[in-house]
């Protein structure tokens, strides 16, 4: 299923629009509706789509309930697929012959951005062998250049590498995939997984159909249906980068960071490009959907595991429910340390029972008021690595981290921990 595919339930915006805060002003006015935007001003031929990949939205695109999301994707990091390479694809019906990316709909979503951003574009990275695949925010500097923010992740490494030989990092920059390919994106792992293996694996699994791969001009292998593809090289110039609206809503700081240098692009007839709003549902939905399998497997491996929850007061990046099955005391504080470290940029994670609906943070405050207790059920870490999405965090980046234990203790009748409700 191609990203295009997905739009059936759009409503369609078809007077002019501007990709200059138009799109953004449109999404708020709908109430952040799905929308599909028609008629671009500065960018004819080409349309625009919002507020897509909301958690059910994408779960009901790719067929699969809510509560299933976390298993599918804990079952393609260990299953991982060989991807189809093809010598023709979608992506390459019109190939520029001159790179200008102003033309193409990047939108300046927020004022308090530094201007037009790329959110939900993904980067393909190849360096010495290793093959990696990333969400990236890009700063549109110019019609062939974009600043791209890198956190100390693989992407940041490789390039560091490369850098210390004064060598460049080949790359191409896709949107609009299918959004199998998104959720490995924006999967993260201590060892280098090549995540379009993780893509191809939930591509079998839902389409029953292997995951197409086109090879760009540079050597780069894309998404073969996706709507956009741009070629080129992550330089040893770097530039400013930011101010940005993250997923917290607070506006990220300005930093040097490495320059990307387009060389070429490509995209679909008549094709949409995914216009991400930062800190939205959306954001919310790519960024923290693929992070709950991680801290379930991390869970999993010392308690009875069920569920995991990223928080929308957490921006769903920041913090976690966990639900769990206590079978012995003290399975609640292993289920905080395994968490916090299954997620290292998390900040809270409260553990609660199987009776808690963890969606819910009326049902989890309400386990916390009459199953925790502050000074005993309660584990605060010092000095840990913290977000750069944590406005709070010290000057050097180090963070406290909190975890709360919100179960009910062993050693007490269960029926009075019990709602009626």
């Amino acid at each position: 299923m191609a990203f295009r595919d997905l739009l059936g339930d759009a409503s369609v915006v078809d007077e002019p629009t501007s990709v200059l805060h138009g799109i953004f002003d449109k999404s708020v006015q709908s109430g952040h509706d799905l929308l599909l935007f028609e008629n671009i001003t500065e960018c004819p031929g080409h349309r625009v789509v919002v507020n897509l990949l909301t958690r059910a939205r994408l779960c009901r695109a790719i067929g699969i309930e809510p509560e299933d999301y976390i298993d599918l994707l804990g079952w393609a990091m260990n299953n991982p697929a060989t991807p189809e390479v093809v010598a023709d694809a979608e992506v390459l019906e019109c190939l520029q012959e001159v790179v200008d990316l102003t033309k193409f709909p990047i939108p300046h979503h927020w004022r308090e951005d530094r201007g037009r951003y790329m959110s939900s574009s993904v980067i393909i990275a190849e360096y010495n062998g290793v093959r990696n695949m990333s969400f990236h925010r890009q700063f549109l500097r110019d019609s062939n250049h974009v600043v791209t923010r890198l956190v100390p992740r693989h992407l940041y490494n490789m390039t560091a590498d490369a850098r210390s030989r004064g060598e460049e990092v080949k790359v191409a920059i896709v949107n609009a995939p299918d959004p199998v390919c998104l959720l490995a994106a924006a999967m993260s792992f201590d060892d280098h997984i090549d995540e379009l293996t993780i893509a191809a694996a939930l591509h079998e699994r839902i389409y029953d159909k292997p995951l197409r791969l086109v090879t760009l001009p540079n050597g780069i292998q894309v998404p073969a249906d996706a709507e956009y593809a741009m070629w080129g090289r992550i330089t040893v110039e770097n530039d400013d980068e930011g101010p940005y609206v993250d997923i917290t809503g607070t506006v990220d700081d300005v930093r040097q960071e490495p320059v990307i240098e387009i060389d070429g692009a490509t995209h679909r007839s008549n094709p949409v490009f995914h216009a991400l709003i930062p800190a939205e549902a959306e954001h919310k939905t790519l960024m923290g959907l693929p992070r709950a399998p991680t801290i379930k497997e991390a869970v999993g491996k010392v308690v009875n595991c069920l569920d995991v929850h990223m928080t929308e007061g957490g921006g769903g990046w920041l913090a976690a429910v966990v639900k769990i099955k206590v079978e012995k005391e003290g399975d609640a504080k292993l289920a905080i340390e395994a968490a916090l470290a299954g997620h290292r940029s998390m900040k809270m994670v409260t553990i609660v029972d199987e009776d808690i609906d963890i969606t819910d943070p009326v049902r989890v405050e309400w386990a916390m008021m009459t199953r925790w207790q502050p000074d005993i059920d309660t584990v605060i870490l010092s000095d840990q690595k913290g977000s750069s999405l944590d406005p709070s965090r010290h000057h050097d980046g180090r963070t406290a981290k909190i975890g709360i234990d919100a179960t009910i203790p062993l050693t007490h009748d269960r029926d009075g921990f019990l709602s009626v409700q």
